[in-house]
């Protein structure tokens, strides 16, 4: 120490230091910022939330590996874009509409035979305009017929859409006495099918339209929001003053009237409407939304997911078709790519994985009942 200056005398042991404010404490804890390898470890966790926070993530994760599949067998498919997108806009329209219903935890198995139907109704007038207006007022028909049996009746969702599956395909049949009905106005028809703007066909452009509206109704509206309460505790909606009925007559209406708006696209770009076509998109619709996240319990999912979805499923199948797979083999694929997203969801793994700990229990449990206990013998010194 400099000479002449006075040393500053030590602390004492005992006296405590002054408590410092909370805000110098707050300052001084670093909340936000963090260096090496916590930085790291903190975006992967939040990473993980937000993912853990999603329903998209089977779908994205399907879509890459259909990418990858099909870049390696059957890169054709990008080259051959606008069939690609076409069956991705059929399979998509479907899908979109029977979203609104599954997150009310409901189904609608009638979707097909709905678009079906209104195709031949659409197929039986000269005016297209007023062919498009009835296959779009026969959807809002059989929407408030599936609703009237669900909600005034009782019948479960699922038995009474399947009954009507078949009655529509059954008036399918009957107007149109099994026959295709070619359109009176071919040109329009084949004008129909002809790209607007670079690949984009009307039918895309009216997918894409149709994803908008939904996505902005399920996300922004307060009676869209009120889809998902339904879905996720009916009971509960009810008591907060939520119209549930209203809600459900408003899903299976939207469902079958977009329904019925894709079978009369698909009949103009036929340029007839086939009583036996649409087998395969009920399938590959139910696919597309289950693939995309939403969950078939209700309450759970995203418009976004089924885009995703669909345009995994959409691209497998043309890229299946390009490879030479029969039709009825692409079932197959559908089906087990259905059945892998079933058993890939979290709540299906957190079952099973509760039921194996379970199990492991009991073995453990009764392995240790059986050891035998050592015997002590009392003349033993």
């Amino acid at each position: 120490m400099a000479a002449g200056r006075h040393r500053i005398p030590d602390r004492p042991r005992g006296v405590r230091r002054r408590p410092r404010p909370e805000s110098e404490q707050d300052m001084s804890t670093s909340h936000g910022v963090t260096f090496g390898d916590d930085s790291v470890g903190t975006r992967a966790d939040q990473l993980r939330r937000t993912l853990g926070r999603r329903t998209e993530g089977r779908g994205v994760a399907l879509l890459a590996v259909v990418l990858v599949v099909v870049v390696i067998l059957e890169p054709l498919v990008f080259s051959a874009y606008p069939v690609t997108l076409s069956r991705i806009a059929l399979v998509g329209l479907v899908a979109l509409g029977l979203t609104v219903v599954i997150l009310m935890g409901e189904l609608d198995l009638s979707v097909a035979s709905t678009a079906v139907l209104a195709g031949v109704v659409m197929a039986q007038t000269d005016n297209i305009a007023v062919g498009v207006l009835l296959a779009l007022l026969v959807g809002v028909a059989v929407g408030l017929v599936n609703a009237f049996f669900v909600i005034k009746v009782g019948i479960n969702s699922f038995i009474a859409t399947l009954g009507m599956l078949f009655v529509l395909r059954g008036l399918a049949i009957v107007v149109s006495n099994s026959e295709p009905i070619p359109l009176e106005n071919i040109s329009f028809a084949i004008s129909f099918g002809l790209p607007i703007v670079g690949p984009l066909t009307p039918r895309i452009v009216i997918f894409i339209l149709v994803f908008l509206v939904l996505h902005l109704f399920l996300t922004r509206v307060r009676a869209g929001r009120e889809f998902y309460a339904v879905g996720g505790n009916r009971q509960a909606a009810r008591d907060a003053g939520i119209p549930v009925d209203r809600r459900l007559v408003t899903g299976f209406v939207v469902c079958s009237v977009i329904a019925a708006g894709a079978g009369a696209i698909n009949t103009l770009e036929r340029t007839a409407a086939d009583p036996t076509s649409g087998s395969t998109v009920l399938l590959a619709s139910f696919a597309a939304a289950i693939i995309g996240g939403v969950a078939l319990t209700g309450g759970r999912g995203s418009i976004l997911g089924t885009l995703i979805g669909a345009i995994s499923l959409g691209t497998l199948e043309v890229g299946l078709t390009l490879t030479g797979v029969q039709v009825d083999i692409q079932q197959i694929f559908i089906g087990g790519v259905l059945l892998l997203a079933v058993m890939t969801d979290p709540a299906s793994l957190r079952a099973a994985s509760f039921s194996l700990r379970t199990s492991l229990r009991g073995l453990r449990g009764r392995s240790t009942d059986r050891e035998p206990t050592p015997s002590h013998d009392a003349t033993a010194p």
